[in-house]
């Protein structure tokens, strides 16, 4: 590596180019539908670390060979955050976690009511594809767009995301093995990070070689990511979190801390972000952001 990234401000930059975006293409609050746009407004801009559509920016950096295809990704960049939105959302809901914190905010269903937060979240969803199949967004070539199109689509469905949560649930308060778990973890909370990467990396025209190993890395951050998530439920506060500590064991769910222990559980994620990293070792400085992206995960405190 040529440059060193100062991810603090890398993450900064990246996130107010994205809140600019979503603002941008954002529906406004008005006419007939506004109770129900403001719904979708409201958890969308509540706060958040914006950590997908990061990054999906930083693998179109990692590839773009002088294209700048940065701004035609911006788009593709706010629909994920939507779809994540969405599923914060529906995550949240009595019938779902039942929180009512989400960022250290009431959730969207303790302001909206239920029906109003089901109806954000679906809202949240659609509008997703439409930013994602929109001509007049972006330049990514046609071809391109609908392999991302249906690259999201599937890490957000029934075999990933939503399949995930659906998997979660069935589970509370039992026993199962530990490959159930990770099955739990690679579809409802690593899929849409690895759609995330490719979609910048398809969007940037990677090739089958460069989306193999940025699949291998987005495997391994995706897993990073729950594993810390689960260490965070397990050792913090509710202050630090934004929302209910200890709520995974309350609600009988098995983790990797329920597995392994504290301590043998950082190393895992640790083993983790160091394969993530791994991956990456064919391409150059562009990536950069993506191996300090992989360090942030492991290093968050919320």
């Amino acid at each position: 590596m040529n440059r060193k990234v100062d991810i603090k401000t890398y993450l900064s930059e990246k996130k107010r180019l994205v809140e600019d975006g979503l603002e941008t293409l954002m529906l406004k609050a008005d006419g007939p539908f506004a109770g129900h746009i403001e719904a979708m407004r409201y958890s969308l801009f509540v706060g958040g670390k914006r950590v997908r559509p990061i990054l999906c920016l930083a693998a179109g950096e990692a590839i773009d060979n002088g294209q700048n295809t940065g701004q035609s990704l911006l788009p593709v960049a706010c629909a994920l955050e939507c779809i994540h939105t969405y599923s914060l959302i529906h995550d949240d809901l009595p019938a779902m976690d039942d929180d009512s914190l989400r960022r250290g905010k009431p959730t969207n269903h303790t302001l909206f009511g239920e029906a109003g937060a089901i109806l954000a979240g679906d809202g949240l969803l659609t509008l997703a594809f439409d930013l994602l199949s929109d001509p007049r967004h972006t330049a990514i070539p046609a071809e391109r767009r609908l392999k991302i199109i249906q690259t999201i689509a599937r890490a957000a469905g029934p075999v990933g995301m939503v399949g995930g949560q659906a998997l979660d649930i069935a589970n509370e308060n039992s026993t199962y093995p530990f490959t159930t778990l990770q099955t739990i973890h690679r579809s409802k909370t690593g899929a849409l990070i690895t759609a995330s990467v490719l979609a910048g990396a398809i969007g940037a025209g990677a090739s089958a070689g460069q989306l193999e190993r940025l699949t291998q890395y987005s495997d391994r951050i995706g897993l990073a990511f729950q594993i810390v998530d689960d260490l965070l439920n397990a050792t913090s506060t509710t202050e630090q979190l934004g929302k209910a500590a200890g709520s995974d064991a309350d609600r009988g769910k098995a983790t990797y801390p329920a597995y392994f222990g504290i301590e043998e559980t950082k190393e895992k994620a640790k083993e983790a972000v160091a394969a993530a990293v791994a991956a990456l070792s064919d391409f150059d400085d562009k990536a950069d952001p993506l191996r300090q992206l992989a360090e942030y995960i492991y290093a968050r405190n919320h």
